[in-house]
């Protein structure tokens, strides 16, 4: 078994976690621009539609794993294969910091939540990032779900296995409110058309995963 020290506590692969919560919007976007913005990674977005390409923004409530209890904010996007690239992913907890960043490669900087149910406000030094709110669509089927998590940190783009087993998930065609703010992450966002409708949301109440340990590309 593959184990990384993490200031100074050994952290044993896969990482399990077992109680989470979670509420996506995701955003139809233009591909030239979302491809610009992730040439850095050596990854293609992929297409959704002529010149579309898909980013996705998601609040996560870590209440049980082996990293601890924590809050985390992603933007992501679809790209080629069954995969996506984490691009930005600020956390407000230093131990899942430092484990994100040395194990997997993540984006992982300290911010500052402010979560309630389905509402998720992000700022970093005081200034806004985004604030975003979704609400409940109905209840569909929820299967298991395997994604490749790709990344790019120090010039090194990594894939992990990203196993998930959602239950009780809300989704629903448009259903996002979101405000941007002063930040450059949000910049990055609005450049991107950002805000508009919503491709659609969905609400994850019960959303245990597990990370396996990356590869190097």
């Amino acid at each position: 078994m593959t184990s990384h020290n993490v200031l100074g506590r050994e952290v044993a692969m896969p990482i399990e976690i077992r109680s989470a919560s979670a509420f996506t919007a995701s955003y139809a976007v233009p591909a030239r621009a979302a491809q610009q913005l992730i040439d850095y990674s050596g990854l293609r977005v992929q297409r959704i539609g002529p010149g579309r390409a898909m980013c996705t923004l998601v609040f996560v409530t870590y209440v049980d794993g082996d990293l601890g209890p924590y809050n985390e904010f992603g933007v992501s996007f679809l790209v080629r294969g069954r995969g996506v690239l984490i691009h930005r992913l600020p956390v407000d907890g230093e131990f899942t910091m430092a484990a994100g960043r040395g194990i997997w490669g993540f984006p992982k900087e300290l911010a500052d939540f402010d979560i309630d149910g389905t509402h998720g406000v992000i700022r970093q030094d005081g200034q806004l990032i985004v604030d975003l709110q979704v609400k409940p669509g109905i209840k569909l089927p929820s299967p298991n779900a395997a994604l490749d998590a790709f990344s790019h940190l120090d010039g090194v783009t990594r894939r992990t296995s990203w196993r998930m087993k959602p239950a009780g998930v809300r989704t629903r065609l448009g259903g996002a409110t979101l405000q941007l703010g002063g930040h450059p992450w949000a910049q990055e966002l609005a450049a991107l058309g950002l805000p508009k409708r919503a491709l659609m949301t969905s609400v994850i109440p019960q959303l245990p995963m597990t990370f396996h340990e990356p590869q190097q590309l």
